[in-house]
Order: structure tokens, then C-alpha cells, then sequence
């Protein structure tokens, strides 16, 4: 029995230990890992973790070849990569960046591959994660006149380079950073000792796994593998997205406009772009450049979206002009005073920031827009997609405030775990499972009145275990990406009479005094308007266009110009006409803009149709004409 000894060895399916003695062969041996792993062809086993010293088939001993008791060994099947990112290898050295290169073919000084202790798929990233990923992202310091007693190139405790995860230094900065970077958490958690080789991020997931065969299905039976486990709600300490941005306070105001003007709540879009928020150490800034307004049905307490049609071709034409969709924005205004333009604080810490409704929504959309990351199994983990709310702030002003819900609240949101209250919006209830669903217990900590920590049953559940606040601010400097000085009519707004159509294109054109015609037709309204309205639609043919538009190209305008396509809406414009203007502006001809004609074809105020003249009615819709 002395001489009986077990081996552990590893392969990328897990590992396993094979009972041998000193006295048997290497040959011997590797067919007892064959059969215990169940290998029909051929593999190696190495005695180290890179690939160096392979055990071959011979008849040397295992006392010989120095293999004792509870060594590990590593197996790895023909046909697997041999490359420095493979499963088991940890010989590349840990550098400043912890973050995988975007191409395995470059690679420097700033970044390597994480050791991963499974496969993870080939995920393409988002830009600007893999420009993170390459980043130093350690915070620098001076040399400390009083503390540091060294020379010019020394250094001490007192002025080395801090982690960007230091939570320290991130509660010194003003204002204090409450939430580190998503990049800075993967730094802690691929740092240390192990460089990341336990490093992992998984989904939470409070479904039953499938495949179980031990028992009949829920809910005649259930077993401790396929059963979720419970779930205790934490504060988030990361968050993935640090700051919201909006290019310019026209953005904003023309949706605030909507409530102005109707009294009734709005909801839209935020497209726009991701960028390095250089104030917090490798932060991401959502920056806003455009919203859309999607249909919905609004009231004064309430919002309703309907399904939208033209939801594609947004998308897409947002992706040509280099943004994407970043988030959601929508309004809870009260008015105060109506003389001196105030309204009412009423999300505080009194009431709520978010209702469980709208995280419901938040973590709807979230897992709509998941964050593509490697080191995850699934290929995503978390989400960028923001919450902007519209609100009266402490100043009886209104005040723009960003969210985020955490990770736990989009697994429960996606699972359809979690539901609101009826009476209390700022209490969330976890539902009971049932003969059709199950649901796992879901706990959360707080303070009872003697101060001691306690565990309750999320029955019901404070939302604030699942929101993560993230600052919403406005440049100094305004920019711009669309820089048209006119305002085109925003879509879907009929209901204020604000309405898309040829008869306020022309107008918008005649009103137009820039004598630029990229300037004029760079209006994320108006570009939607060009691709999706029905009269002439040219989503084919207006890629040359929004490319001078990102560009800010005036040549490649004038370059489409001059197509059959503009020429056909300039022929439109002038057949609708356009309201008439003080000065002599940019018509849809190029020239003054010519005046509406009562034997002129005209545009239906509500379907847009383009109806012969001298008909009262409508041929489309059968509305009236005025």
C-alpha cells in the first residue's frame, strides 16, 4: 500500500485523479489517463503548466521520471492551439494591462492575455473596451516633497503608481467615486499573485438547468443540480459606464419641449458614442448626440410604448453615422409654478430615484443590449445601455440623472423573477414560484433597530439594492455632431402638431440661412425623415451623404447634391411649397424659396400622402385638408 500513489491531472474538460504506483511504467500509466478520460486518440501529458517536460510512453517508472504522490500533471488532446493564450498556460508574464489584445497577432508592453480556466468564444469588443484594455490605467503620483527621501529616479511607498482600482484614492477625489470603472474591476480581479487564472465572470441565471434526467420535470421533482441557487442581493461596486454626456443643451431642450408644449411625459432613444472618461481611471463616458422619440402613448402620468416600424432602419442609419445607441432618456416633470418656470422635487430620499417599474425597464433594456466581453463564458457580461429621468431637482429645476440597475437586477428581469408594487414605487417584490415557474429564494441585508445585521426575504424589496447611480453632466464647450442652426420637425410628434412631410421640408429649407448645404442637411431628424418617410424613400441611396455628414465632409455633400435622388426631393418641395420667409434663403431649389400654390399638389397633414389638386379630402386617408 506504500507504494500506491495518486495523480491528479487536468485536461480542459476538468481534472481528474488516476490511481497508480511508483512501480508502473510511463507507458502503463498514460493508458490508465487514456481510459479514465475516456481518449480514443492521440494527447500529451506534461508535467508543467507551459507545455515543457512531456511524459512520453516508456518504460521508465514514475519513481524515476520524480512523480510522487498528489502531483499535477496537464493533459492536452491532439488538435488543441498551443498558443500563449491557450487554457493552461500562465508562462506569459502579467503586465501593466490585464485585458486580452485585440489581435493575437500584435502585442505589446501594455497588455496580455488573461489565463482563463475555460474556453471562452471569439468575441468581438466594443471599441472602446479594447482601447481600454490596452491602457497603463495605473494612477501616477509625484514625488512627495516631505515623505519621499530618495532620488529624482527613485521611488518609495509614498509615490508609486496606485491601481486604478484603489478605493482609497477613488473616496479622495471630488466628488468621491462611489463605483469603480468595469475595466478597473477586471484589473482587481485579474491581478494578484494567480494573475487571473480563477478570474471568471458569470451570468447569473435563475432558471432551472435543463437536462437533468435524474427526476421527472418540474414540478413533480427537482434536484440540487438543476435547482438555481438562492440569490442575496449586493451593491454593485463596479458599474460600466462612469459618466453621461450631453453634447449640448439644444439636445435636451428639444425634448423637454414635447412636455412644455402638451403637459404629457416623453420617452426616447439616446444615440450617441462611447468614450474614455479620462477624470476616473479607465472610465467609460456615454456621450449623447441625438434622441429619438419612438411612437408611444403619453399622458401626464404615464408612458406607452407601441411597436415601431422604423426601429431598423434608426438603427442603421445611426450606425453609418458613426453612433449607436446608448441608452434611454424619459421625463417625470411636474409642474410648480408656471410664472417662474419651476417644478416639483419629488424623486428624493423620501420617495424614490426609480420606481420598480422603471427598473424593470432599465434591466429590460439592459439585457437587450448586452455588453460583449471575453472574459465571460456567454460572450457577454453586463450592459452599457443608460437611464436618463427628466426631473424637478432640490432647485425646483429641471435636472437630468443617470442609472444604471446592476447585474443581479437584469438576471432577475430577464427571468422574470422580479415585479413591482402597486402602491409603493419604490418597493420591488420577488415572485413565488408556481406550478409553471420557478422562482429561487431572493434575500437581502439590512440593519434591524438595534443595529444588527439581518437577512429578510425580498418580500417585498427595496429597489436601491439595484440601482447604480451614474453622473449626467453638459460640456463647458458645447459640441456638435449634427450642426444644422434650423430645427427639422421631430418625428412622431402629431399630437402637437409638430408633423414630418414634404410640407415641412420645404419649409425648413426656405427658412434655412446658411449657405452650406452639408450644414442644412445635417439634422438627425431630417436624415430619418429622407430614409423613412413614404413618398420617396432613400434608404439606398443617401450612404455617400451620411458619410459627409460624419465626416463633415462639404465636398462629398455637394457630391450628392447633385444625384437624380435630391433632385426628385428639391421637384417635391417645390410642388408642396414651403412657408414664406423674411429673407431671401436657401430654397429647394437653391434659390428663394417659391410660395404655396392652391393648384399645387398637396400634402396630407396626417398620412403625408401627396393628393391632386382641388380635392378637399384625403385619397389616402380620407382626412380632411386642413
Amino acid at each position: 500500500m506504500a507504494d500506491t500513489i495518486i495523480v491528479r491531472v487536468q485536461s480542459p474538460d476538468g481534472m481528474k485523479k488516476i490511481a497508480s504506483t511508483k512501480r508502473d511504467t510511463a507507458t502503463a500509466f498514460l493508458k490508465k489517463v487514456a481510459k479514465e478520460f475516456g481518449l480514443n486518440s492521440e494527447f500529451s501529458v506534461y508535467l508543467n503548466r507551459n507545455k515543457t517536460e512531456e511524459l512520453l510512453s516508456q518504460n521508465k517508472t514514475l519513481s524515476l521520471l520524480k512523480i510522487k504522490h498528489g502531483d499535477m500533471l496537464y493533459l492536452v488532446p491532439s488538435g488543441s492551439p498551443s498558443t500563449s493564450g491557450e487554457v493552461m498556460d500562465t508562462a506569459t508574464p502579467h503586465t501593466s494591462s490585464s485585458l486580452p489584445p485585440v489581435s493575437t497577432a500584435s502585442s505589446s508592453s501594455s497588455s496580455s492575455m488573461i489565463p482563463r480556466s475555460f474556453s471562452a468564444p471569439q468575441v468581438q469588443e466594443d471599441e472602446i473596451d479594447q482601447y481600454l484594455s490596452k491602457q497603463d490605467g495605473k494612477i501616477y503620483r509625484n514625488k512627495d516633497p516631505q515623505l519621499c527621501h530618495h532620488g529624482s529616479l527613485g521611488k518609495c511607498v509614498h509615490c508609486l503608481p496606485l491601481e486604478p482600482f484603489d478605493e482609497d484614492y477613488l473616496n479622495h477625489l471630488d466628488p468621491p467615486v462611489k463605483h469603480m470603472s468595469f475595466h478597473a474591476y477586471l484589473r482587481k480581479l485579474t491581478g494578484g499573485a494567480d494573475k487571473g487564472k480563477f478570474a471568471a465572470l458569470e451570468n447569473l441565471s435563475c432558471k432551472i438547468k435543463s437536462g437533468c434526467e435524474g427526476h421527472p420535470p418540474w414540478p413533480e421533482g427537482i434536484c440540487t443540480k438543476c435547482q438555481p441557487s438562492a440569490l442575496t442581493l449586493n451593491r454593485q461596486k463596479y458599474r460600466h459606464v462612469d459618466n453621461i454626456m450631453f453634447e449640448n443643451h439644444t439636445i435636451a431642450d428639444r425634448f423637454l419641449d414635447f412636455w412644455r408644449k402638451t403637459g404629457s411625459q416623453r420617452m426616447g432613444y439616446l444615440y450617441g458614442r462611447f468614450t474614455e472618461k479620462k477624470d476616473i481611471p479607465l472610465g467609460i463616458r456615454a456621450e449623447v448626440a441625438a434622441i429619438y422619440e419612438p411612437p408611444q402613448n403619453a399622458s401626464q402620468n404615464s408612458l406607452e410604448l407601441v411597436d415601431d416600424p422604423k426601429a431598423a432602419a434608426v438603427d442603421e442609419i445611426a450606425a453609418k453615422l458613426g453612433l449607436t445607441k446608448v441608452g434611454w432618456i424619459f421625463s417625470d416633470l411636474l409642474s410648480e409654478d408656471t410664472r417662474i418656470g419651476t417644478v416639483r422635487y419629488t424623486r428624493n430620499n423620501d420617495s424614490h430615484y426609480l420606481s420598480a417599474e422603471e427598473c424593470i425597464t432599465a434591466g429590460y433594456f439592459q439585457n437587450l443590449h448586452s455588453n460583449p466581453c471575453r472574459l465571460s463564458r456567454d460572450g457577454h457580461f453586463g450592459s452599457k445601455f443608460v437611464t436618463v429621468v427628466a426631473t424637478g431637482g432640490p432647485d425646483n429645476q429641471v435636472h437630468f440623472e443617470g442609472y444604471q440597475v446592476s447585474n443581479q437586477c437584469m438576471a432577475l428581469v430577464r427571468d422574470e423573477c422580479l415585479l413591482p408594487c402597486k402602491d409603493a414605487p419604490e418597493l420591488g417584490y420577488a415572485k413565488e414560484s408556481s406550478s409553471e415557474h420557478y422562482v429561487p429564494d431572493v434575500f437581502f441585508k439590512d440593519k434591524d433597530k438595534f443595529g444588527n445585521d439581518v437577512t429578510f426575504l425580498a418580500r417585498p424589496l427595496p429597489v436601491e439594492y439595484l440601482i447604480i447611480d451614474i453622473t449626467t453632466t453638459f460640456p463647458k464647450d458645447p459640441q456638435y455632431t449634427f450642426s444644422s442652426t434650423e430645427r427639422f420637425p421631430i418625428e412622431n410628434r402629431d399630437i402637437m402638431g409638430e408633423t414630418q412631410n414634404f410640407h415641412s421640408l420645404a419649409t425648413y429649407l426656405s427658412q434655412s440661412t446658411s449657405t452650406s448645404f452639408l450644414e442644412i442637411v445635417s439634422d438627425f431628424h431630417l436624415l430619418l425623415f429622407l430614409v423613412t418617410n413614404e413618398v420617396m424613400p432613400l434608404r439606398d441611396s443617401i450612404g455617400l451623404l451620411l458619410d459627409a455628414v460624419r465626416t463633415s465632409d462639404e465636398d462629398l455633400a455637394q457630391t450628392w447634391k447633385k444625384s437624380e435622388q435630391w433632385a426628385t426631393i428639391e421637384q417635391l418641395c417645390s410642388t408642396v411649397g414651403g412657408q414664406p420667409s423674411s429673407s431671401q434663403g436657401y430654397g429647394a431649389m437653391g434659390g428663394p424659396s417659391p410660395p404655396a400654390s392652391s393648384s399645387a399638389m398637396w400634402s396630407c397633414l396626417h398620412c403625408t400622402f401627396m393628393n391632386q389638386p382641388g380635392t378637399e379630402h384625403c385619397e389616402m386617408c380620407s382626412l380632411p385638408h386642413s
